[in-house]
């Protein structure tokens, strides 16, 4: 009981990701085929308390690993045999994973990547020579799309027991932090889901027209880990609620909005958090969806 992971066969072993001996955040151990029980396993990455591990690729010389750092996305390249690297991204609203990489024994890694401002894509990345290959990206019907319109940024509120909170946000170039700008703030919060930064073609609309949107990436998801998660259920569910009021709190304060002009929205588990905030903190909000 308690104990979780999953399984990949390479060579003569199985590598397991697993949170065995309290690695909250897991840990990626390896087990020959012939012996698998737990007194066998070897630790190959261990657990840090700063990043997530969330999955491995195997191909024939290489290793790749998603992880989740500081609430977003990486993927390390770790040849069999040579020095490991990070994919280089370059925004702080985005977010890229893996995706079905069939071919065993292949230079080339598979992902799909996306931000706020950038269509959803696939690309083709050679893990020996660094070449990137982008096959495809979600049109953006109209044909006048074009991203440089378009502020991305990353800022941190303080929650009320003092914890950093990450708010991810666009809006189009030329705003003016004047406490004038209509806001929609969405969050989610909960079951250990992370709220990563897609694309959205429907949201072009309310950008612009003057809108900033913004997640606040609130206790309850596992955006910055698993403690991220723990500290949001249960007994601690309240941080959820607060984490978000302090997310709008902020806004107002830095003069990215007001409350009149602050909206929040919610769905599903983050209904409960629209519930819950529109009767802790009404003030703060012009509506709430």
């Amino acid at each position: 009981r308690g104990l979780e992971y999953s399984i990949s066969h390479f060579e003569d072993s199985f590598y397991i990701v697993t949170n065995k001996d309290k690695a909250t955040n897991f840990k990626l151990m390896k087990t020959p085929e012939s012996e698998t029980s737990k007194e066998h396993w070897v630790e190959v990455i261990p657990h840090r308390e700063e990043v997530l591990i969330e999955a491995i690729d195997i191909f024939k010389e290489y290793l790749v690993v998603s992880e989740r750092f500081n609430g977003l996305n990486q993927l390390k390249i770790m040849p069999w045999k040579g020095e490991a690297y990070y994919l280089p991204f370059e925004s702080e609203t985005y977010m890229a994973y893996t995706t079905t990489n069939i071919d065993f024994d292949t230079e080339t890694l598979r992902y799909s990547y996306q931000s706020l401002a950038t269509p959803s894509s696939v690309i083709d990345f050679n893990m020996r020579t660094h070449e990137k290959t982008i096959l495809k990206e979600q049109e953006v019907l109209g044909g006048t799309y074009d991203k440089k319109n378009y502020t991305e940024k990353r800022i941190w509120a303080t929650a009320k027991d003092g914890v950093k909170v990450p708010i991810s946000m666009i809006y189009r170039n030329g705003i003016k932090l004047n406490s004038a700008n209509p806001t929609l703030l969405y969050a989610y919060g909960s079951y250990g889901v992370t709220m990563d930064c897609h694309f959205s073609s429907v949201r072009l609309s309310l950008l612009d027209r003057g809108f900033i949107y913004a997640i606040a990436h609130i206790r309850g998801g596992e955006d910055l880990g698993r403690n991220w998660y723990e500290d949001g259920k249960l007994l601690k569910k309240k941080n959820t609620f607060t984490d978000f009021i302090a997310c709008s709190e902020f806004l107002i304060d830095e003069k990215y909005t007001s409350p009149e002009h602050l909206f929040a929205e919610g769905g599903s588990a983050g209904g409960l958090l629209m519930g819950v905030i529109i009767n802790m903190a009404p003030h703060l909000y012009k509506g709430v969806i």
